[in-house]
């Protein structure tokens, strides 16, 4: 499904249903570099349970248009303006690594358009190391490898594929690899500026779920649980021996955790 928000095309993912604006909505925002093909479980089944979905690919990301924006803030904002476009007066979001930290600054910004968030990967701080920054700004595979190796955990390194036959850390590759120049880094260099997440965090007034990686090596369990800490009444889901990225590493387990 297309929408046109601040006059240029995005592309959304509904989970394999038509959209429903009269049903609760879904927001699902992927991380730097990635793409709504992230989210291709959750969001199906949501939308397959009495949810209208809307897996996002950002701007400049994926199959939709327009350039992509240089702040943690800007893509909070956008995230309401698509709200907008599909006619939603409120939402809940999905954000996973740099989606967490858009859906984090959206609650705290714009708490009536937000019904809940569920933050996977999260801390309220993202430093990026400046040998990945810069890879990424030269456009390097060197980048997407380091993202590969810091964002998987141990079991996912040596295989760890829930699906016989698939092979996690070549998909993740592949739609890194996707990207258009310049994207990586730009999301990178977003979530490195981005120094309000504590602050963000003690204004959520919206029910809040965090899932975190035991293993995670970008943002490590200490840090998201500074997060959970700070947003009141926050619920912490911790998955032993996971990495960073949890959607494909341990689908079901986080899908259970967003539906609980």
């Amino acid at each position: 499904m297309h929408l046109v928000v601040d006059g240029a095309d995005a592309f959304v993912a509904t989970g394999g249903r038509d959209f429903n604006p009269d049903l609760p909505l879904v927001v699902f925002i992927h991380g730097a570099g990635l793409d709504h093909s992230v989210w291709a479980l959750h969001s199906r089944w949501f939308a397959y349970h009495g949810f209208s979905v809307l897996a996002v690919d950002l701007p400049g990301h994926g199959k939709s248009g327009g350039a992509p924006l240089p702040s943690i803030g800007a893509i909070a904002d956008w995230i309401v303006h698509l709200l907008d476009a599909a006619g939603a007066a409120d939402s809940r979001l999905i954000g996973h690594s740099m989606g967490s930290l858009i859906a984090l600054d959206a609650a705290a910004r714009h708490r009536d358009r937000i019904s809940s968030i569920a933050l996977i990967g999260a801390a309220a701080a993202m430093p990026v190391h400046q040998d990945l920054l810069a890879a990424a700004a030269a456009n390097s595979q060197d980048a997407i490898d380091m993202v590969n190796l810091w964002g998987h955990g141990g079991p996912a390194i040596m295989g760890g594929s829930l699906a016989p036959g698939l092979w996690m850390i070549g998909a993740a590759q592949r739609v890194l690899q996707k990207a258009r120049p310049g994207v990586l880094h730009n999301d990178l260099a977003a979530c490195n500026a981005y120094a309000e997440g504590l602050s963000a965090a003690s204004k959520v007034m919206c029910p809040a779920t965090l899932v975190l990686g035991q293993r995670d090596a970008m943002t490590p369990l200490s840090a998201g649980k500074k997060l959970g800490a700070a947003i009141a009444g926050a619920s912490l889901t911790v998955l032993k021996g996971a990495g960073h990225m949890l959607m494909a590493e341990r689908p079901d387990e986080v899908l259970a955790a967003l539906r609980d």
